[in-house]
């Protein structure tokens, strides 16, 4: 689902210019990412989302650590915000239900291509949240990318179809964790805003697990643990990619995972994506990648504005 915010910094310092490497990255945690999911659809046939949201982010705490360790070890984690952390947390957490659930009902692909409408609202709400402005060309992205969203859910009657509802709020929710980065990272580093969400994350979610608690095969446990394990490096390597090459490089390599999960979702299930699908798939990808064309352009504008006092 969606892929870890460029926001992260990475420990070792300044960014570096080692494009190759940093799309090599970005590909790769894509790629666990996608696998993840996977994992996640095939044992949510057998298991409560509350109980594989647990292992997700329990487990995810151990590459993490290493994270922060690489960041200046402990010293990263003091914070004068721990509320501001928890809401980030209870938002994600929220994202990551919609998320599994979305995974649960819908094909592979379908989910997928769901989570892809996060910067549509991340655009739509930086304005009553951030108080950003938005100009006409922006704004018309996000009226294309929502056309889009409507065309892949095929709303029927007066409802949507419930997969494609958790789907939705799998992206709104994204995008609201998306805009409280934003805020957080004004005076917390990365690596101390991750590791705040999945502990708290891990407790939220822990403290459902009994009322919800299957208790899984080994094999399963197995698995779960995995996720956890392997989204938690997926992440490092994500914060590694935006490390190495700028967001205008990496973030268009996240629409990468919906040829696994077409891949993914034919050799495991047999589904292939509807013409609705792919219709709607492809408006929304080109409004996200259209809105962060916009956004890299008004950055630029903005650095050659403050600079030119200086010449």
């Amino acid at each position: 689902m969606p892929v870890p915010l460029p926001s992260a910094l990475d420990p070792a310092g300044a960014p570096r210019d080692d494009v190759r490497r940093g799309v090599a990255y970005a590909c790769t945690a894509n790629f666990v990412f996608s696998f993840f999911n996977v994992v996640v659809k095939w044992l949510s046939d057998d298991y409560p989302v509350a109980e594989l949201v647990f292992f997700r982010s329990a487990f995810a705490l151990v590459p993490i650590v290493f994270l922060v360790w690489r960041a200046g070890g402990t010293g990263t984690l003091r914070t004068n915000r721990p509320m501001a952390h928890t809401l980030r947390a209870a938002i994600w957490l929220t994202s990551f239900c919609c998320s599994f659930l979305a995974l649960h009902f819908l094909p592979l692909a379908d989910a997928v291509a769901f989570s892809f409408a996060a910067p549509l609202f991340v655009t739509a709400l930086s304005v009553p949240v951030l108080g950003e402005r938005v100009g006409l060309h922006r704004w018309s992205a996000v009226l294309l990318g929502f056309v889009g969203v409507l065309v892949m859910a095929r709303p029927t009657g007066n409802v949507f179809q419930l997969g494609a509802l958790f789907g939705i709020g799998n992206s709104l929710f994204f995008a609201l964790g998306s805009l409280s980065v934003r805020q957080l990272s004004r005076t917390e580093s990365s690596a101390t805003i991750v590791f705040y969400t999945q502990l708290f994350g891990a407790i939220f979610s822990g403290l459902a697990v009994p009322f919800f608690w299957v208790t899984p095969r080994w094999p399963d446990t197995l698995a779960m643990i995995a996720t956890g394990l392997g989204g938690g490096i997926a992440q490092y390597w994500m914060t590694q990619a935006y490390h190495y090459a700028p967001a205008t490089v990496i973030a268009p390599f996240s629409y990468t995972s919906i040829i696994w999960a077409v891949i993914f979702g034919y050799l495991v299930w047999s589904d292939l994506p509807t013409a609705a699908v792919m219709i709607g798939g492809v408006l929304v990808m080109a409004s996200g990648l259209y809105i962060l064309h916009r956004e890299t352009r008004r950055a630029h504008e903005a650095a050659a504005a403050s600079a030119e006092p200086a010449q």
